[in-house]
């Protein structure tokens, strides 16, 4: 991958050349613009996120997994416990600094990390080694290298160039080069679709913009230039005409035809091609067409199946990524009682009825206490809501199996109706 300073050196050196146009698809790459496409479209990030499919799954993605809870815990001798009291746990669950929040930042690293192919953070850390924000960089403006066997990140800013040591650098790589320190551009990967979908949108706009009238051919015996002008001036008239909702008749000459230049969207198969790039686009970031809002094949019961597929196979991997990264960057490899971890149960919080017969499962099976579950919906606790309780009688689950104490007798009653 080039670099800015490294295009601006390359490009200045081709322009010298006076037989390459500036409209050459190499100069453009060179000029850090975008790929040129096998359909003809230079791909760059704004034309991929003009791409209704490419920008939903790049939004569905980041804004799902940023939308995720984000814990720090702490390991103990019975299992482990959220460590809310850690500076960090803010830092990680709040706000990574004074200017954004969590979720916004967290959605930044990943759809730099979907469109890019890589997200990076500086972690600040004080003169004690305690992290005090997070800050996002431009994966543009970095460069990774090896100095002396050790990964370095090179970050170049205007005129000023910082160095930074690879315990410094969250680093979230959507695919690595073979060598370990490049990263594959996702658009640059999937341009061809993105460049085929462009192409078919635009076709269509066109189309549709000379009123779905096709381009247009006119035979004939025209035997001078003035009645070719006439016949051009009338039949682009009518044309028109017929755009405008006017009654518009033209009259051709006898021995003369209009012909179509091409196909019309129909004939061309446009709406197969461009709900098949919608199916590529799904494929390539291992989504299904349901969540780039392509309901053709969905039905409610595979849609509901898709839902685990999605959390399994794709969710589920991204957050492992970026659990592992923070937990080898924040702390240190000697480290063995902190963690951060995500709770994909957040993806159930839309899920109203999920949410209960689960919550109720755990509490009648002894798995979570009715003031865990309390805190997880963000309710006050009870003060008698912190013991286990088992399925049966609902008691505590030091008590099951224990003999009922008999219920006392009534007491006998006099003539008068009064006990004795």
């Amino acid at each position: 991958m080039a670099w800015p300073w490294q295009r601006e050196a390359r490009a200045s050196q081709s322009l010298e050349v006076p037989g390459v146009a500036i409209s050459n698809a190499n100069v453009v790459q060179i000029l850090g613009w975008g790929s040129a496409s096998a359909a003809g479209i230079t791909v760059t990030r704004e034309v991929a996120m003009r791409v209704p499919a490419f920008r939903a799954a790049v939004l569905f993605l980041s804004w799902t997994i940023a939308s995720l809870p984000l814990d720090l815990f702490r390991r103990t001798k019975e299992g482990r416990d959220t460590a809310s009291n850690d500076p960090l746990y803010s830092i990680l669950h709040d706000a990574p600094n004074d200017e954004t929040t969590s979720f916004d930042f967290r959605r930044w690293l990943i759809s730099a990390a979907l469109t890019e192919g890589r997200g990076l953070a500086f972690i600040e850390r004080n003169g004690a080694g305690r992290v005090m924000n997070l800050w996002p960089l431009e994966t543009c403006k970095m460069t990774v290298s090896r100095v002396n066997g050790r990964k370095v990140y090179t970050y170049k800013d205007a005129s000023k160039e910082y160095r930074y040591d690879a315990s410094e650098i969250i680093d979230l790589v959507w695919m690595h080069k073979p060598d370990g320190l490049g990263h594959d551009n996702p658009i640059d990967q999937v341009k061809d679709v993105i460049g085929l979908s462009t192409a078919l949108t635009n076709y269509a706009s066109k189309f549709f913009e000379n009123g779905g009238v096709p381009p247009l051919v006119l035979q004939g015996p025209i035997t001078s230039p003035g009645a070719a002008a006439r016949a051009k001036t009338d039949v682009e008239a009518a044309v028109r005409a017929a755009n405008g909702d006017k009654r518009n008749v033209l009259v051709m000459p006898s021995g003369h035809e209009l012909k179509p230049v091409g196909f019309d969207p129909d004939k061309g198969q446009m709406t197969e091609a461009q709900r098949f790039q919608i199916e590529q686009i799904a494929r390539f970031f291992n989504l299904s067409p349901i969540f780039l809002q392509d309901l053709t094949h969905g039905t409610f019961s595979n849609t509901e199946q898709q839902d685990l597929h999605v959390v399994k196979h794709t969710i589920s991997q991204w957050a492992s990524l970026i659990e592992q990264e923070l937990n080898l960057k924040l702390f240190s490899l000697r480290n063995r009682k902190n963690f951060v971890e995500f709770n994909l149960d957040g993806l159930l919080r839309g899920d109203f009825l999920s949410r209960m017969s689960g919550y109720s499962t755990a509490i009648q099976n002894g798995i979570n206490t009715p003031q865990e579950v309390r805190r997880m919906e963000n309710w006050p606790d009870r003060p008698d809501a912190d013991v286990l309780l088992v399925q049966g009688a609902m008691v505590p689950i030091g008590d099951a199996g224990k003999q009922a104490e008999p219920m006392p007798a009534p007491a006998a009653k006099t003539n008068q109706g009064e006990p004795k």
